[in-house]
């Protein structure tokens, strides 16, 4: 009987996810043409490399006055750049809900009480597969770093890497995340517990090159990284579907999972002991 009502519940949950899928929103329609343009800027940054790819060592100018003694292509990018990370330090965040869950203003209390335990258990289980992807992406980008060290590839090519991220970063929300599918699991976007890892990981080349263009970019979004992590270290149950009725698909405003359907929620019902849960993963 237990199980049955388990089923059951799980069946309504997807029924909801599925009724939310197929409504349109506004922002839907903004990150689609936020998407569209990171293609083309992604497509723009791979012609100029391939025509003229000494154009983009100005991006690695060493100092401010340097970078902004002109005023044009290269400036513009670092101030839209800038701009996309500030957004999310600032109180009233134009984003998306996977993003606006980390403030106090739009956690919402469940009606029902929800189990602390649960969500500890959930914040473990979280917390685990979070550090499997910065280990995965640390490693990943430590390939390059190396070819560069090397001296195989120079600061065009991490420049054309990190403009990939770029569009990577929106591709992954609205048509296919790797880490989501393979790792984290978290049903959706909006439910991701490393949402505002982004920008973090779009800028890890960024490092290797000594300018003001790709540390002032690097620094900002380890910042945004930081107050992410400080948050959800202090806050959890903001993060949570369970505990935070905002991010719950019945209450979605959001439908950014119009081309990526959501996951079926793997941690509805999260091993009352967490060694037990790992074993289960294994088989």
């Amino acid at each position: 009987m237990v199980l049955d009502k388990k089923a059951a519940k799980i069946k309504q949950g997807v029924k909801r996810a599925a009724s939310v899928t197929q409504k349109s929103s506004w922002t839907f329609i903004v990150y689609m043409t936020r998407f569209t343009l990171r293609t083309l800027f992604f497509l723009t940054i791979v012609f100029i490399y391939f025509y003229d790819r000494d154009y983009l060592l100005y991006f690695t100018t060493p100092t401010v006055k340097g970078f902004f003694s002109s005023f044009g292509f290269h400036q513009i990018v670092w101030i839209i750049l800038m701009y996309g990370m500030i957004i999310h330090l600032l109180p009233k965040i134009p984003i998306t809900m996977g993003g606006r869950k980390s403030r106090a203003e739009y956690y919402h209390e469940p009606d029902k009480s929800y189990d602390k335990d649960e969500l500890y258990r959930f914040v473990q289980v979280m917390n685990i597969k979070s550090w499997q992807v910065m280990l995965s992406w640390l490693l990943f980008n430590l390939v390059f770093a190396l070819l560069y060290l090397l001296e195989v590839i120079g600061e065009p090519e991490l420049i054309l890497l990190t403009s990939f991220y770029f569009f990577s970063d929106l591709f992954c929300m609205m048509i296919f995340c790797p880490f989501q599918s393979l790792i984290m699991k978290n049903r959706c976007c909006v439910n991701c517990r490393i949402f505002d890892w982004g920008h973090f990981m779009i800028y890890t080349p960024m490092l290797c090159i000594k300018s003001w263009f790709s540390w002032s970019l690097f620094f900002t979004a380890c910042i945004v990284l930081i107050r992410w992590e400080f948050v959800y270290a202090s806050h959890p149950e903001r993060f949570w579907y369970g505990s935070n009725a905002s991010i719950r698909c019945e209450n979605c405003k959001d439908r950014l999972c119009r081309i990526k359907s959501p996951l079926r929620d793997k941690y509805r019902h999260i091993q009352s002991d967490i060694g037990v849960y790992f074993k289960k993963l294994r088989r």
